[in-house]
């Protein structure tokens, strides 16, 4: 797995082609938000991070993964850039616009769910681990596919904040699931990347269409 280092403004990231990577191509794009444990300016603790560890012992996933670092204390203090981030690679040649995730946990589980609440134009699916959000929200998720994953006896972030999500997505008439680990703490991302069947799941979603007038984040769209 090679490493490409990038910046956009003062937010670091890494980029990682898929192998066999070909330029004229398009390829889906892997939005990864790594925890509290990774924040800072040391760019190897997004490299060394589980997230990392578990893809290299993959075969399945065809996505580029784009890994921006926090470096402040949490997503949401550097939030404008990292919104910015996301659409500039969403609109890179090799981007394919229509298939655009998103994957984080615990302090990069909550990224993950604003993100996509506020750009709900951007995804097709999302995989927010052991995070929550603001669930009075959850209406603008109803066009994007939801993955979320917990552990039982999170003592950090209490499984009943993704409950509360996947609950409020479903009530609006959104696709959402969620995975509990029984007996498992807060680091239930273990079991979360290696899930077998998650790039399965993951790949077939694409970006919805919005209807004519559709509001979202504020703008029209149509």
């Amino acid at each position: 797995m090679e490493f490409i280092h990038k910046q956009y403004k003062s937010v670091r990231y890494l980029r990682v082609l898929p192998d066999g990577f070909e330029e004229n191509k398009k390829y889906p794009v892997l939005i990864f938000l790594h925890g509290a444990g990774s924040r800072g300016m040391d760019m190897s603790l997004v490299e060394n991070n589980p997230f990392f560890d578990a893809m290299k012992n993959r075969n399945d996933n065809p996505c580029i993964i784009i890994a921006p670092q926090c470096h402040d204390d949490t997503w949401f203090d550097i939030f404008q850039e990292l919104k910015e981030l996301i659409r500039s690679e969403a609109g890179e040649t090799f981007a394919d616009s229509e298939r655009i995730y998103a994957i984080g946990a615990s302090m990069g589980g909550y990224g993950v769910w604003q993100a996509a609440m506020s750009m709900p134009e951007v995804f097709a699916a999302i995989v927010p681990i052991c995070g929550g959000g603001m669930y009075w929200n959850a209406p603008r998720l109803k066009n994007i596919a939801v993955w979320a994953f917990h552990g039982s006896n999170d003592p950090v972030v209490l499984c009943r904040e993704s409950e509360k999500m996947v609950e409020a997505v479903k009530n609006s008439g959104g696709d959402a699931r969620l995975t509990i680990y029984e007996n498992c703490g807060h680091d239930s991302w273990n079991g979360a990347y290696s899930e077998p069947e998650l790039f399965k799941w993951l790949l077939p979603h694409t970006k919805k269409v919005y209807e004519q007038g559709e509001v979202l984040s504020g703008r029209q769209f149509g």
